[in-house]
């Protein structure tokens, strides 16, 4: 089976939308209402954020969304096919975000999950994430929050954050002629 990984450009939103709705439809029976990435419009995302699309025999199979900010990686979604669990896909793009976070002089990843996705926490922990903060969300959800820092290199300054921002295609920053106000939270933009 031959594997790709390939940055996603606009074009890949249509696929990207479909993907992380199939991935994350497990979980709607689980918690009650659809996860955060359901909730997102990928025409924005694919413009704000870094997409690593993974692609078996052609097909998109996973999926991997970051967001490097002055500190660390964020990684802010990873969604892998139904049909293409349990072949390390997940796993591979993880590897990924370690090696962007790295090339980026990063040397702190992060990334948050519903506390009620135990399967994914345990795949993070495996990773080395360690638990870092819970949240509790106005819809009562609860967020855990997981951080893996590496001691391979310090964090280093906006240059880099900058070189990966002009690397990605420029969003419009402004509605009805306004500069869009920037909140923390990447699903809350």
């Amino acid at each position: 089976m031959a594997v790709l990984i390939r940055r996603g450009t606009p074009a890949d939103v249509n696929a990207i939308t479909d993907l992380t709705m199939r991935a994350y439809s497990k979980w709607l029976a689980l918690i009650g209402y659809k996860p955060l990435p359901m909730l997102a419009d990928y025409a924005v995302a694919i413009r704000e954020h870094r997409f690593d699309l993974l692609e078996a025999d052609g097909t998109l199979a996973a999926l991997i969304e970051t967001e490097l900010r002055d500190d660390d990686l964020l990684i802010v979604n990873v969604a892998v096919s139904p049909d293409a669990q349990k072949r390390g896909y997940g796993r591979r793009l993880m590897d990924l975000a370690e090696q962007i976070a790295t090339e980026a002089g990063r040397s702190t990843l992060r990334l948050y999950t519903n506390e009620r996705f135990e399967e994914n926490i345990r795949l993070y922990a495996s990773l080395g994430y360690a638990h870092e903060r819970l949240e509790t969300r106005a819809n009562g959800a609860r967020v855990v929050h997981m951080v893996k820092g590496r001691d391979s290199s310090p964090p280093q300054p906006a240059d880099n954050l900058q070189n990966y921002r002009e690397s990605q295609p420029q969003a419009n920053l402004t509605i009805d002629g306004r500069p869009r106000k920037v909140i923390d939270h990447p699903r809350l933009r």
